[in-house]
């Protein structure tokens, strides 16, 4: 927000320069971005007034004049401005003068006739405002005023970069109070005479969205001149914020908007058919704005409408056809308060942005509305004349923010900031904040003002009483720590090995959004209901993941169109899964994902070119599980999936428990996702995952291991890690390791059959075992393999 700083002195006028008030406010939490002159540099222009103005007798364009200027003479200047005329209050550069550029005014003449000085424009004197000519100045303009000290030229723009939650700042009232509270200065607002009814037209409002909008005023000014002049004064005012002047009517709500913060707007009394609506849209509804373009009306955006028609969205943009002309005689002003929700967002939602959306989404003082009616009331009637009719209102009480209740204690306010604040200190700032306080032993009850929507918990409260002491004034002290052993169980496993072992082995950790296109997640969970964002990024963002599935394919995808064609990442995040039985209504369960493909290395001259298949991720997977030390644990069993292959995918599970799912992506998956070639993925839970067997220190034999291979005939339909599972059950402890190395059909063996050859492992701690023992032991695993799958060793 941009205000004047002598607009500002005049409400509170701290003993402090410039640089040191533009310090005070950024230490307050109120970043000052720029500080910017009003005009330019320049010297010797004074106020003068036109008391002869003829043509000039060699050029249709100029005119000869003799001007006022206070002195025992008049000044000759010759003047081309087309709106130069008897009686006008002129800004004078004398010879002598130095405009902007370093541009000298000397004597001269002009088609003969002498000129001494020139009448400038706003542009001469390096003032940034639109016009055909030269200043004209106010009928009681003091002649030979220095123009620099008449317009307050020497006052300065003072940029403030506010955060969303200091609304009360955006108008110059919050500004002064603010600047008040810093320097224990008291405020003086504006004073005016209040305006009294002396018509009987009103009109009648009827608010249908209660919750958007609490309280909403209107009032009729009858017979204004919307022709007449907005005081320089306010123009400059205006100018100093940011905001162009356009015409008296406009000026003037935009005067109200910088001094009060409070947004209004002025109707065309005449356009509007019966009374007031505050509501939603009611089908397809359509309006012209006042930038000429015509919107259809976004479903539950509030709006004003008369009994025919929408004329204007609520808080946002006014319309055109109701909206205040040069032929308008008749206004209805309005001013309201619109809850933030009802309009954060709205105007986005259309390509809008303006300075009253800007304040409503923020928040805007309740109780403000009866008082910026009646300002900007009296300035219709003292510029534009007119009669006024009574303010009307509609409110609903319940729909009004109330100020909240908070109580401090001093034994946290001492605790958080670590400085102690005397007693009375605390609550003169929080006094001076404009807060009611009722003072206990250690305790401040304390009731907030109602235009300071960010106070709700007492940390608020604790924020400000610092804010105002001043952190500066707040001493460094070291914090008091005792350390102490963490609490953590010896068996879990930290998410960082499991990533370094996954970046060992070739993969990159990515990152994507836990919110994805709800299209694109329900090819891979057709069955399965999502929650879906009330408020989204786009529509494409709208829904809650489900797996890790959506992000790393569409990942995959965008890496493979930017001719990245050997892609492997793993990511650890979040799904959400629809919980009824949960508080939030949605179970949040860590992840563990990984996808691969294209070729298994690197392209080498040393190495094949090969692709990537299911036993390459599920090798990496199993190098994951391995840092439990409790493999035997992990299972793998066929499954089905309807965003991966048929018979290329199994279920992880562990002490039989489903924790996962591993597998060939769908062919029909890779248009949608843009893949390109075989993609194969798992996902698994990372609870089931980071949780270790803790080692066991064993005895080293120091006697020779036995290996004895046996190769067995099975049912094609036996998995062959139930096979190592039956050997490791009759097992006894001389049993010291199972290796499956090969697993063959074809010639020889029958079909329908596979042959699974298995290493066994033999040792013994205390001795050497003997070739019987050994024999006694292979017989047993194979006679159990028999009796439980029908097994026989191969010829």
């Amino acid at each position: 927000m941009k205000f004047s700083e002598s607009w500002l002195r005049e409400w509170v006028n701290p003993s402090v320069n410039r640089e040191e008030l533009a310090h005070q406010i950024t230490m307050a939490g109120l970043e000052v971005d720029g500080i910017d002159t009003v005009a330019a540099d320049f010297s010797g222009v004074v106020v003068g007034e036109v008391v002869e103005c003829g043509q000039h007798p060699d050029a249709d364009k100029l005119r000869v004049t003799k001007i006022n200027v206070g002195g025992d003479e008049l000044i000759d200047i010759v003047c081309g401005a087309p709106n130069c005329r008897l009686g006008l209050k002129v800004a004078v550069a004398m010879v002598g003068a130095v405009l902007p550029g370093d541009f000298k005014i000397k004597k001269a003449k002009l088609r003969g006739q002498p000129s001494f000085g020139m009448l400038c424009s706003y542009g001469e004197i390096g003032i940034d405002i639109e016009s055909d000519g030269i200043i004209e100045l106010p009928v009681d303009a003091p002649i030979g005023k220095d123009v620099r000290d008449y317009l307050d030229l020497d006052d300065a723009i003072i940029d403030v970069d506010l955060t969303a939650n200091r609304a009360d700042c955006l108008g110059m009232a919050g500004l002064a109070r603010e600047v008040g509270v810093l320097n224990r200065q008291a405020v003086t607002e504006p004073t005016w005479e209040a305006v009294t009814a002396t018509i009987t037209d009103e009109v009648s409002i009827a608010i249908e969205a209660e919750q958007e909008c609490g309280r909403y005023l209107a009032r009729v000014i009858k017979n204004v001149n919307v022709k007449a002049a907005t005081p320089l004064w306010m123009q400059e005012k205006l100018r100093r914020s940011g905001i162009r002047s356009i015409d008296p009517i406009v000026d003037i709500t935009n005067f109200v908007l910088i001094e009060f913060g409070q947004p209004m707007h002025a109707f065309d009394n005449a356009k509007l058919e019966g009374g007031i609506q505050v509501r939603k849209p009611i089908g397809e509804e359509k309006l012209t704005l006042l930038d000429g373009n015509e919107i259809t009306i976004p479903e539950g955006m509030l709006i004003i409408a008369d009994q025919a028609k929408p004329l204007a969205l609520a808080g946002v943009f006014g319309g055109e056809y109701s909206g205040v002309t040069t032929d308008t005689t008749d206004i209805m002003l309005e001013c309201a308060f619109f809850a933030p929700l009802a309009i954060l967002g709205k105007a986005r939602k259309i390509g809008l942005h303006t300075d009253a959306s800007h304040r409503f989404e923020r928040g805007v003082d309740p109780e403000l509305q009866h008082k910026v009616m009646d300002r900007a009331s009296r300035l219709v009637l003292d510029i534009c004349g007119g009669e006024a009719g009574p303010v009307v209102e509609a409110k609903s009480d319940a729909n009004l923010p109330q100020p909240v209740q908070i109580v401090l204690r001093r034994s946290k306010l001492d605790r958080i900031l670590g400085h102690h604040i005397e007693d009375s200190n605390v609550t003169e700032i929080l006094e001076r904040l404009g807060f009611a306080v009722d003072v206990s032993e250690g305790l401040w009850s304390v009731t907030t003002a109602t235009y300071r929507f960010d106070m709700a918990i007492e940390e608020d409260l604790i924020e400000e009483v610092a804010r105002i002491y001043g952190y500066n004034n707040i001493p460094n002290i070291a914090p008091i720590a005792q350390l102490s052993m963490s609490d953590h169980n010896e068996s879990d496993i930290s998410l960082k090995r499991v990533r370094s072992m996954l970046v060992a082995r070739g993969f990159q950790e990515a990152v994507t959004y836990s919110f994805v296109d709800p299209k694109q997640q329900n090819l891979i969970h057709p069955d399965a209901e999502a929650m879906i964002l009330p408020n989204p990024i786009s529509v494409e963002m709208s829904a809650m993941r489900l797996s890790m599935f959506t992000g790393l394919l569409s990942a995959v995808g965008y890496n493979q169109s930017r001719q990245q064609n050997r892609v492997r990442m793993f990511e650890t995040g979040l799904r959400f899964v629809p919980n009824e039985t949960a508080d939030s209504g949605v179970s949040q369960q860590p992840m563990l994902a990984a996808v691969i493909t294209g070729n298994q290395n690197d392209e080498h001259w040393s190495m094949d070119s090969k692709t990537v298949d299911f036993f390459d991720l599920k090798g990496d997977l199993e190098a994951v599980i391995g840092l439990t030390v409790a493999d035997t644990e992990f299972s793998f069993r066929a499954a089905s999936h309807p965003a991966l292959h048929p018979g290329q995918c199994a279920e992880i599970l562990r002490d039989d428990r489903v924790i996962g799912i591993i597998g060939t992506v769908h062919p029909t998956l890779e248009k949608p996702f843009g893949l390109n070639g075989k993609t194969i993925i798992f996902e698994l839970e990372l609870d089931a995952l980071l949780h270790a067997k803790l080692p066991l220190a064993q005895t080293v034999s120091k006697f020779p291991a036995n290996r004895r291979d046996i190769a067995i005939v099975v049912d094609d339909s036996i998995a062959a890690e139930d096979v190592v599972k039956m050997i490791r059950k009759v097992g006894e402890n001389q049993l010291v390791g199972i290796n499956l190395f090969d697993v063959y059909q074809g010639k020889g063996v029958e079909e329908g059959k596979k042959s699974l050859a298995i290493a066994l492992l033999l040792q013994d701690n205390t001795r050497t075992l003997e070739e019987k023992e050994i024999a006694e032991m292979v017989d047993v695993v194979v006679s159990s393999l028999k009796a439980e799958f029908n097994a026989s060793l191969r010829d």
